[in-house]
């Protein structure tokens, strides 16, 4: 009689985190002794946001539990409330599902909700991209959180590895495995030019910009500036040059951006707006960019593997480890101008980056299949470096 195969849930809220965890989710399915399990919630069950479960299942993948966690305000107060009903979701999922290792990524709210509902249920936990460090967005914080709430960290690069081991993580429980996103990268057919235009509702022009800009979680109130000042370097480039838009995601502000954004593409021949466009249509689309726009991790973490320039505006991403190919620049009309002309300027050219190699995603589920006891992981101390490395 062989034993169950043990069950690994992974946690959704967005077409962001998807993205990054379509392969790791394909490898854990493919692996001996694993069966996957899987969760969407927040930003995924919201018509507003493109209602991107449909996207889910089309990549073949079995929803086992949804949880609504989105209020239809978007103010600090709704967000805060909005993990409370996602604590008391996961309660409740988690209790039905009976999973043996939970698997997190990032640092969304959502993700905020369900590592501690797992951590109060006494479950272990798994943590994908801690260590990251992202100053200007509310982000970093829930990102350490999950990670002390955590019992094995799969890192993008070797800094955030690095940090973990500053936050007490033991070093034997950290693995560097590179990010996902560019296992996709190098797994997916890509679209070509005329597929993405027929398909997303426009056609690539001779310049095209692919545009993402997300809430700035630190600075209450600073995002409907930051995009205005967008719009104006946007609105000064070339007329031909096509801007593809997708919008904001469920933060505080986001749908105070999102009114924004469509009402400047609406008024434009040149411009489009999609509430998502998946992974294929993303990545396609930013591979056959001139330029990726905006403050998204995706112009960090993807860009550079697709030898694509990004300019990356504000403080949402300060702190991550980029590429030669990005561009960094204050949320300020002429500098935003600046960054896009030189980025436009480098062009498309071989890129090092400094986030893998691709092999992510079977690094993953190999170091989950080889963990001999799941429960054993929930003894975890506080492993203290002492003054190692201090200045003398």
């Amino acid at each position: 009689m062989t034993d169950a195969p043990r069950k690994i849930c992974f946690v959704t809220g967005s077409r962001a985190d998807f993205g990054l965890l379509v392969w790791p989710m394909r490898a854990v399915q493919q692996t001996p002794g694993l069966k996957l399990q899987l969760i969407a919630t927040g930003m995924h069950l919201s018509p507003e946001f493109g209602y991107t479960i449909d996207h889910v299942r089309d990549e073949g993948f079995t929803v086992d539990e949804t949880i609504e966690t989105l209020l239809s305000s978007d103010s600090g107060v709704g967000v805060a409330k909005a993990v409370g009903l996602g604590v008391i979701g996961f309660a409740d999922a988690f209790a039905r599902l009976k999973p043996d290792l939970v698997v997190v990524l990032g640092d969304r709210y959502e993700t905020f909700a369900a590592a501690q509902a797992a951590m109060y249920m006494r479950l272990p936990m798994a943590h994908l991209f801690g260590g990251d460090v992202t100053e200007g967005a509310i982000d970093e914080s829930i990102r350490h959180a999950i990670s002390k709430m955590s019992h094995l960290h799969f890192t993008s690069n070797a800094d955030s590895a690095r940090r973990l081991t500053q936050l007490g993580e033991a070093p034997a429980r950290i693995f560097n495995v590179g990010s996902p996103g560019i296992d996709a990268i190098k797994r997916l057919k890509l679209m070509d030019r005329e597929s993405i235009g027929r398909e997303i509702g426009m056609a690539l022009g001779d310049r095209n910009i692919l545009v993402t800009f997300h809430p700035v979680t630190v600075e209450a109130d600073h995002s409907v500036g930051a995009i205005d000042e967008l719009f104006a370097a946007l609105s000064a480039l070339d007329p031909a040059t096509r801007l593809f838009f997708t919008l904001a995601n469920a933060d505080a502000e986001g749908r105070a951006l999102n009114e924004r954004i469509k009402a400047f593409a609406a008024g434009r021949p040149n411009a489009i707006a999609a509430a998502s466009l998946g992974q294929l249509r993303y990545i396609s689309l930013m591979n056959q960019a001139d330029v990726v726009v905006g403050n998204s991790s995706s112009g960090i973490y993807e860009a550079p593997s697709l030898d694509t320039p990004s300019v990356d505006i504000g403080d949402r991403q300060k702190g991550r480890e980029r590429a030669a190919s990005v561009f960094h620049a204050a949320p300020e009309r002429h500098a935003i101008t600046g960054a896009i002309a030189a980025a436009l300027g480098r062009g498309r050219q071989p890129t090092v980056s400094p986030y893998g190699d691709g092999e992510a995603s079977r690094r993953i589920a190999d170091t989950i299949a080889g963990v001999p006891d799941f429960h054993a992981l929930l003894q975890k101390g506080f492993h203290d470096i002492g003054n190692a490395g201090a200045a003398g």
